[in-house]
């Protein structure tokens, strides 16, 4: 995220000594993406960033996975994973239900009503899109304001907690990469600033306003990092608290980006889905289905014709409306439906019909489309619904 941001106390050069106000010297810390060759920010802290006092394993919430095998369309009904009461004494990350996943990205689900522990990704960057309910999220940079219809973007190694606001359920659907998550480079110019045809711009990105200083001692932070197949995590206790940053500055910081900033992009006839897009990673990328204006060619059909997804797995999680296309399907608020590469899909039966002469389409998904299979997890097995992939034909298996 190539735009600069500023907060709190940073000396006038960096590098170059920053005294407190006893006379003391603030800490400073490069927190950077590939090396020392991409975007960065320099934090300065009370205490020793380093500085640990105990390391013990740490087991993350399940992340074994099983192929899509028989390849089969599939629909999750990820309001089924948190039944009743359940959710109350759950948090946003360790209560979390892995959906989907590859290499490259995992796809969890969450209901929370409790604040999380201290918490690290150190395997990719994460982009959670909050479904219901608003957090504060607590982070090394300051906190954040989330709400629904929020996305909020964490780098890699952002130290962070999420902390529930209000009586309504925490919904969360979070995506963690491998890598790094950003806006698409064909929206933002040599220097990364947006371009006028982007669909969102920097107004609409909010990063916090302020340092959050905590005392404490002996605190624990919980890291999920790379290990022994895959994914493993480490317990650590720190002799003082990680919120101990006084001022940072750079182009690298956790943000908020709501979804009803999202500008859709619409024409004459049915546009592609790389015209929803909202961010990018290695080997997957994110789209945004809005409330919009369709198609107004006199003889258009709306709703999206028939595709062979040959590249990739197309993941679409509906949170919001009424969508035109899965009309029938038993599709609804809080489903998942997964097209795999190699699978034709489209509308259901009568959808198409259905939908000529719309003008408005009232619908809210959220769509990652994978470059590679993916996987189910034990959230995703727990929820799916055995019938989806028989509904265009309106017959089972023989």
């Amino acid at each position: 995220m190539a735009y600069y941001r500023r907060s709190g106390e940073v000396p006038p050069t960096r590098h170059t000594q920053h005294r407190t106000p006893d006379g003391g010297l603030y800490y400073e810390e490069l927190m950077g993406e590939e090396g020392f060759s991409s975007d960065s920010s320099l934090l300065y802290h009370r205490g020793v960033p380093s500085a640990i006092v105990d390391a013990t394993p740490w087991e993350p919430p399940a992340s074994a996975t099983t192929p899509n095998h028989p390849l089969i369309p599939r629909h999750l009904k990820l309001h089924d994973l948190f039944p009743g009461q359940d959710w109350k004494a759950l948090d946003a990350v360790t209560g979390r239900r892995l959906v989907l996943g590859n290499a490259d990205v995992r796809i969890s689900y969450v209901v929370a009503g409790e604040a999380s522990p201290l918490y690290r990704n150190a395997v990719g960057d994460e982009c959670v899109y909050v479904e219901s309910g608003s957090a504060t999220v607590e982070t090394v940079f300051g906190a954040l304001s989330a709400r629904q219809g929020d996305y909020v973007v964490l780098p890699r190694a952002t130290t962070h907690r999420w902390v529930p606001v209000g009586d309504e359920p925490l919904r969360l659907y979070a995506i963690e990469a491998n890598s790094h998550i950003a806006p698409p480079k064909r929206y933002l110019s040599r220097y990364g600033q947006f371009l006028e045809h982007a669909p969102y711009c920097e107004r609409d990105l909010h990063g916090p306003d302020e340092p959050l200083l905590v005392d404490g001692t002996d605190v624990e932070v919980l890291v999920k990092h790379r290990g022994p197949g895959g994914v493993s995590g480490t317990r650590y206790v720190y002799p003082t608290h990680p919120f101990d940053v006084v001022g940072w500055d750079g182009c690298l910081y956790p943000y908020t980006f709501n979804v009803a900033d999202f500008e859709p992009i619409t024409g004459r006839v049915h546009q592609p889905p790389p015209v929803h897009q909202v961010f990018e990673a290695n080997n997957f990328v994110v789209c945004n289905f809005v409330p919009r204006k369709v198609d107004y060619h006199p003889l258009s059909v709306p709703v999206p014709y028939y595709h062979s997804n040959v590249d990739s797995d197309e993941v679409m999680f509906y949170c919001g409306g009424n969508y035109e296309a899965r009309k029938g399907s038993g599709i609804g608020q809080g489903s998942i439906s997964l097209h795999p590469g190699g699978h034709s899909h489209g509308p259901q039966p009568g959808a198409v019909e259905k939908s000529l002469g719309a003008e408005f389409f009232d619908e809210l998904a959220v769509m990652v489309d994978t470059f590679r299979p993916l996987e189910l997890g034990e959230g995703g097995q727990a929820v799916d619904d055995g019938r989806y992939a028989w509904t265009w034909s309106g017959r089972g298996p023989q």
